[in-house]
């Protein structure tokens, strides 16, 4: 619990700082570029700027080619890529916090930009330029913002891991590369110099964010599952079996994500199996023509007593689909992206530590979503479906940042679209009226929180029997910055008051509302792109979503929303799982 707690403290404190950089970022730039910009020494800009175009030569111009391009977009992620896939696979072990930090520094670093740019717009210099300008604002500079994440990053491992007189070499040549970046982006007629000083604070600035939470008070890793010594010096899991499942001895099958899932995660889950009792394993691996493997085919035949989903909440999902309503309960090995439903139920990180206190506990039912529109065939959901926004960043996350940022990816996909207009449509709940709105992201949740902890539905349950919905649509920059502000505040907080059904909630000056119902039903004025689960599941018109209460049996180690273990009772089950349809019943009245 304390590796928990103490990752979910790290997290928290990301989130907090990444907003206030960006809200100091963007609050720099309208200082820039709306008051300071008539004031010396912002006054002596045009004139340097003017210097540089005059004394242009051949040579310069090829050395500052040079700079630009190894800072561009494309040398960035090259150079990025290389760098990490050599932390990882490089002697003596893998460093995966390095790598982490690295990567996540590159694409931190582009959202913070481009989240400044939609706010703040500048100019570029009015001499001739030597590059393509970008449809961006001028300041900070992108190219010496990533020039420092990456190459101040690589300085940074190299002074503080590295050994030997020649780091501190290496070091000084590499914190040389942004400033040399800086001096060709103005020589070139790209930005003013106060667009580079710009770009040198945000990069410097995610490097010092990144570096608390990856680097802070670690060595170097090798990426392997920590270990507790026991009395005579052997290694020890960290956490042993409370004791065997319930039906322990029965065919248990397991689908398996083979990307999420490597080989050593696997032969884990096998030995945590058999150490609970569960000898008869039937393996199946997912597909693109076949996501969940043979599973339906196994609990056809019957005789199948659980379930276990290796991957993230799409393998999730294809099992809960083919499960729900059956009785078969269902455990998660959290091993992909996101692991949404895994972090809602309050699960460990670590995927072998899931399963094995999953194992130790009991049985407990939450709800699932069925949602079905046009080109979209009934399917249920366990964790979100929305249209709009979030489903353009899931869809156009990059599998490349993906397997190596995990959900970072998302960030960077997200500041691609951030300009994207807002959306009409028409909401209806429960068979009631239709509501009318505009929005740029509509949402529908079994549950609430989001990656670092982020409450996005701060009222949804997996137990409630109904589904939460939120409709977002910030305008202009008081309504991002107001929307950013209010999910930033609900970080670590305890989930809000199970909501009455009736009329919306609105908050954050209007930017995000939010509704309850058991069905929902969308209609959008033109096709829209969707996600469910994280899957992308095409554009669509239309969204129907019915809450089918209780339908999906979970093997927990509590209920969800428990702070404590389920203590047992003597014919083998939890405590909870006898109780948890009564209290589950007893929730959907209060509503």
């Amino acid at each position: 619990m304390t590796t928990e707690n103490g990752g979910a403290a790290r997290r928290s404190r990301l989130v907090w700082l990444l907003a206030a950089q960006t809200a100091l970022m963007v609050l720099l730039g309208l200082w820039v570029t709306r008051v300071a910009v008539d004031h010396w020494p912002l006054t002596l800009e045009d004139g340097l700027s003017r210097a540089f175009a005059a004394h242009r030569s051949p040579v310069g111009n090829g050395v500052t080619a040079g700079l630009s391009l190894l800072a561009s977009t494309e040398g960035v992620i090259v150079v990025t890529l290389l760098c990490v896939a050599a932390l990882l696979a490089l002697p003596p072990a893998p460093r995966w916090a390095e790598a982490a930090f690295l990567g996540a520094s590159v694409a931190v670093q582009s959202a913070v930009f481009l989240a400044v740019t939609f706010f703040v717009e500048r100019p570029r210099p009015d001499v001739p330029q030597l590059d393509g300008a970008p449809p961006t604002s001028s300041f900070p500079s992108g190219h010496v913002g990533a020039s420092v994440a990456l190459y101040g990053g690589l300085a940074a491992l190299a002074l503080s891991r590295a050994r030997g007189p020649r780091r501190h070499l290496a070091g000084c040549l590499l914190l040389l590369v942004p400033p040399a970046v800086g001096l060709a982006r103005i020589y070139r007629g790209m930005h003013h110099p106060s667009d580079v000083l710009g770009g040198l604070l945000n990069g410097a600035v995610t490097l010092l964010v990144l570096g608390s939470v990856f680097l802070s008070g670690r060595g170097a890793t090798d990426g392997r599952t920590p270990h507790r010594a026991s009395g005579d010096g052997a290694a020890a899991p960290a956490r042993a079996p409370a004791g065997r499942s319930r039906r322990a001895g029965g065919r248990v099958v397991v689908v398996r994500h083979p990307h999420g899932c490597p080989d050593a995660l696997a032969a884990e889950v096998r030995a945590r199996l058999r150490r609970h009792g569960h000898t008869d394993q039937r393996w199946t691996s997912t597909t693109a023509d076949r996501p969940c493997g043979s599973l339906a085919e196994e609990c056809a035949a019957g005789g199948v007593v659980l379930v276990v989903a290796c991957g993230g909440d799409g393998t999730v999902r294809v099992c809960a689909d083919v499960v729900a309503g059956t009785g078969i309960p269902l455990a998660v090995v959290p091993c992909g992206t996101g692991n949404l439903l895994a972090r809602n139920l309050d699960l460990p990180s670590d995927p072998a530590t899931a399963l094995d206190e999953a194992l130790a506990g009991g049985d407990f039912g939450i709800d699932v979503g069925r949602v079905e529109g046009d080109g979209l065939p009934a399917t249920r959901f366990t964790v979100m479906a929305g249209a709009g926004f979030d489903a353009t960043m899931v869809r156009d996350a990059s599998p490349v940042l993906k397997a190596h940022l995990g959900w970072a990816a998302y960030a960077v996909a997200a500041a691609r679209h951030l300009r994207d207009p807002r959306m009409r449509l028409d909401l209806r709940l429960d068979g009631g009226r239709r509501i009318r709105r505009r929005a740029r992201m509509v949402v529908i949740g079994n549950v609430g929180a989001l990656q670092a902890g982020v409450e996005l539905l701060p009222r949804a349950r997996p137990d409630s029997g109904r589904m939460e919905v939120v409709l977002f649509d910030p305008r202009g920059a008081a309504g991002w910055l107001a929307a950013a502000a209010h999910l930033a505040a609900r970080i670590a907080r305890r989930p809000a008051p199970a909501p009455a059904p009736g009329g919306p909630v609105s908050v954050a000056a209007g930017s995000l509302e939010y509704f309850s119902a058991a069905r929902i039903e969308v209609r959008f004025a033109r096709a829209q792109a969707r996600e469910v689960d994280g899957d992308t599941m095409g554009e669509g018109a239309r969204l129907t979503v019915d809450t089918e209460p209780g339908a999906l049996r979970m093997r927990l180690p509590r209920a969800p929303g428990s702070a404590a273990a389920p203590s047992r009772v003597p014919d083998g089950r939890s405590r909870a799982a006898r109780t948890a349809p009564t209290t589950r019943i007893a929730r959907t009245a209060q509503l």
